[in-house]
């Protein structure tokens, strides 16, 4: 069971059916919804429909959201982009490695997209301040978070020496995140041992090096590749008893240590008003990429048990939520 301090993100759903239009009625405005796998992002989708609500907008009577999810299928990524492209959407907000693909096909619409990496780095837009071009919305990345993560790692292992860091090197902004940690880990006495991954057959093979390398713990770099991994990331971790920390509610939830990053939720319910802003006339060159404004510390009691790790009383009050 969680105890929730400020707030819940609960995983699951699937798209949602959206009703013929009533004769008489006035046109909808049309948002398309293009994702990875559903389960990991149908309480974002919630999220930004919510939003919409609070702003004006009602499915059903002037908004229509169709989703679309590629679900990992080998090369359909770019085959579905294409297709919802081709559905003329007033609006295409893409997530994740959606965001690639999307980028890449140049459809001549407005895209709000919600992406973990640099969108700079990525090219995706010229600067965060004038993204230029048809594209915007917000990065989740936070160099600032990449550092903490380290420091929260040495609360609750006070005589670590050694982490592991588990990254993707194809994903924007992994370099810059890499050397955050390296800085702080270094001015905490802590070795780095780097572990490139680009599939997720690499990651149990890069979890057992870091045992090889004594490691005590692994800061596992938040993207789509680790999320679709962190349960297995977990048992491994668990079965070599390194305590982990990521930046996604998601990796606690399936078993991580830790998770202490941006509230996805509330960065879906943000990208809702840069739907409403476009809708309204306003050009994606002209709205700035945001960061996030919120964060969750998320901390798993169950893992820490089986780990026989003591968290402090201090740590869990700083904790927006722990499962128990």
């Amino acid at each position: 069971m969680d105890k929730t301090r400020r707030g819940l993100l609960a995983l699951g759903g699937s798209a949602l059916a959206v009703p013929a239009l009533a004769f008489g009625q006035a046109p909808r405005r049309r948002i398309a919804w293009l994702a990875g796998a559903r389960g990991n992002v149908s309480p974002f989708l919630i999220a930004f429909k919510e939003s919409l609500r609070e702003l004006g907008y009602e499915e059903g009577r002037n908004i229509e959201v169709a989703s679309y999810f590629s679900d990992g299928a080998p090369g359909r990524t770019e085959e579905l982009a294409r297709e919802v492209i081709a559905t003329k959407p007033e609006i295409l907000l893409s997530q994740g490695a959606t965001v690639r693909a999307v980028h890449k096909l140049n459809p001549q619409l407005p895209v709000v997209f919600g992406f973990s990496g640099d969108p700079v780095e990525a090219g995706f837009v010229q600067s965060l301040a004038r993204p230029g071009g048809n594209m915007t919305g917000m990065t989740f990345l936070s160099l600032d978070l990449v550092a903490k993560r380290i420091q929260t790692l040495r609360e609750v292992l006070p005589q670590m020496k050694r982490v592991a860091v588990l990254a993707n090197p194809q994903h924007a902004g992994e370099k810059s995140e890499r050397s955050a940690s390296e800085v702080a880990a270094k001015g905490l006495g802590i070795e780095v041992t780097y572990l490139p991954v680009t599939t997720a057959a690499e990651i149990e093979p890069a979890l057992e090096a870091a045992r090889r390398a004594r490691c005590e713990a692994v800061d596992v770099y938040p993207d789509a590749l680790m999320a679709s991994a962190a349960e297995r990331i977990a048992a491994v971790a668990m079965r070599d008893k390194l305590a982990s920390v990521s930046g996604w509610s998601v990796f606690p939830e399936s078993g991580l240590l830790m998770s202490y990053g941006p509230n996805l939720r509330d960065v879906y319910r943000r990208i809702a008003s840069y739907a409403d802003r476009i809708l309204r006339g306003a050009r994606p060159a002209d709205l700035p990429v945001e960061l996030p404004t919120t964060v969750e510390m998320i901390v798993n009691m169950r893992t820490a048990r089986a780990l026989g790790l003591k968290v402090s009383p201090a740590l869990l009050a700083r904790a927006d939520r722990v499962i128990e």
